[in-house]
C-alpha cells in the first residue's frame, strides 16, 4: 500500500518537483524524495499542467511551480460550508436596501424584516451576517464600506476641565437613582449638532433615556435663547402633557444650555415645566444616549453639513427614522413603539 500520509505539498515542495521534472527524474523517485504516495506527485503534476514557450519559440505541456500553488492557494479559500442563501435574491435585495439606503445596522436589518413580517426562505443570525459582508462577495453591492464606522474614543485632557463653564443649575450628583437606573418614563438628555465652520444654525437633539425616542429640531443659532425657544414651542404643542413627558433634562455645560431657569420654567404656568440637571465637565458618557443618537445622525448629516441649507422637511424625515429604527438595547423594538406605549 502506497500511503505516506495526509501532508500538503507546500511551496518548497513544488520547486523541487519542477526541478527533478526538467532533469527527467522517475516520478517513483520524486515521492520517495518527498515522502509522498505517487498518486499524490501524478496528482500535483496534473494541478500545475501549462502551456509554457520554448526558447525554440515551440509551446509544450510542462509543471509549473508557480501555477500549481495559485490552484491549490484557490482551491484552500474555497473550503468550507456552502452559505444558507442559495437563490434567495429578494432576501439579499432587501438586506441591501435597509443597509445601503436605510441605512440600518445587520442586526437592525434582520430585525425590521421581523417587524415587517417579511417572510424569507434564508433565516440566519446577525453574526452569520456581519460574516457574509466581511466575505465580500456574497451580496452584490454591499460591502464593509457601508458598515458604520467606530472611531477611537478620545482622551480626556485634564487641562480643559479647569476651562469648562460652571453649570448654572442642579449637578447630575443630586439628580434621583431612578433616572440614573432607567426605570422610568420622561427623562431626556439634550445636546446640540453643530455644523460645519461659518454655519450659523444648529439642530437640538432630544433622546428620552428609556425608549431612546428622539427629538430633533433646528435653531438658527448656537444660542441659549434658541434652546429655550425649542422647549417652548414643545410646549405650547403638548400643552399639559409637556410636564408629564419632559419630567427631566440632562444636558453638558455648553453655552447654549446655561439659561437653566429659562429652559425649565413654563410659559403655561406658574410652576416648574420640567427639571434640568448638568453633567459633570467633559464627561460624555454621562449622557451616553444622546452622544450615540447624535452619532446615527451623523450619517445624514456628517461632520461639514451647512445647517443652513438643510430643509425642515430632511430633518423630520431623519427624526422619523430614528424613531422607526429597530434597536438591540431595546429588545429589537423600535423607540416609537415604546414610546406609544408611555404615552397612550
Amino acid at each position: 500500500m502506497n500511503y505516506k500520509g495526509n501532508r500538503h505539498l507546500q511551496w518548497e515542495d513544488r520547486l523541487t518537483i519542477e526541478k527533478m521534472l526538467k532533469i527527467k527524474v522517475p516520478k517513483a523517485k520524486i515521492a520517495e524524495s518527498l515522502n509522498v504516495c505517487l498518486k499524490t506527485i501524478y496528482n500535483e503534476i496534473s494541478r500545475g499542467m501549462c502551456e509554457q514557450l520554448t526558447r525554440e519559440y515551440e509551446f509544450v505541456q510542462r509543471y509549473c511551480a508557480e501555477v500549481a500553488e495559485r490552484k491549490y492557494q484557490t482551491n484552500l479559500r474555497a473550503k468550507g460550508p456552502e452559505i444558507k442563501l442559495g437563490k434567495d435574491y429578494a432576501f439579499a435585495d432587501y438586506i441591501e436596501d435597509q443597509i445601503i439606503n436605510k441605512k440600518r445596522s445587520p442586526g437592525a436589518a434582520l430585525a425590521q424584516a421581523a417587524i415587517d413580517a417579511t417572510q424569507f426562505d434564508t433565516q440566519i443570525c446577525e453574526k452569520t451576517l456581519y460574516n457574509w459582508i466581511y466575505k465580500g462577495d456574497v451580496f452584490l453591492s454591499l460591502t464593509e464600506e457601508h458598515l458604520l464606522y467606530k472611531g477611537k474614543n478620545k482622551s480626556t485632557n485634564p487641562d480643559r476641565q479647569n476651562r469648562a463653564y460652571l453649570s448654572k443649575g442642579t449637578s447630575i450628583e443630586k439628580r434621583p437613582q431612578e433616572i440614573a437606573e432607567r426605570n422610568t418614563f420622561g427623562h431626556w438628555e439634550m445636546d446640540s449638532v453643530v455644523g460645519c465652520k461659518g454655519c450659523s444654525s444648529t439642530l437640538i437633539v432630544l433622546t428620552e433615556r428609556l425608549t431612546r425616542y428622539p427629538v430633533v429640531a433646528w435653531v438658527p443659532d448656537h444660542t441659549m435663547q434658541s434652546v429655550v425657544r425649542v422647549l417652548d414651542r414643545l410646549e405650547q404643542k403638548l400643552g399639559a402633557g409637556f410636564r408629564k413627558i419632559f419630567r427631566s433634562i440632562t444636558v453638558d455645560n455648553g453655552s447654549e444650555f446655561q439659561n437653566c431657569v429659562g429652559m425649565e420654567r413654563s410659559r403655561r404656568a406658574k410652576k416648574l415645566r420640567t427639571k434640568i440637571y448638568y453633567c459633570h465637565p467633559y464627561a460624555a458618557s454621562e449622557r451616553g444616549s444622546n452622544e450615540n443618537m447624535n452619532r446615527i445622525i451623523r450619517r445624514f448629516f456628517p461632520k461639514g453639513t451647512n445647517f443652513d441649507y438643510v430643509s425642515s422637511a430632511e430633518i423630520a424625515e431623519v427624526e422619523s427614522w430614528l424613531a422607526n429604527y429597530p434597536r438591540r438595547i431595546l429588545g429589537w423594538k423600535t423607540p416609537q413603539m415604546l414610546f406609544d406605549r408611555y404615552i397612550s
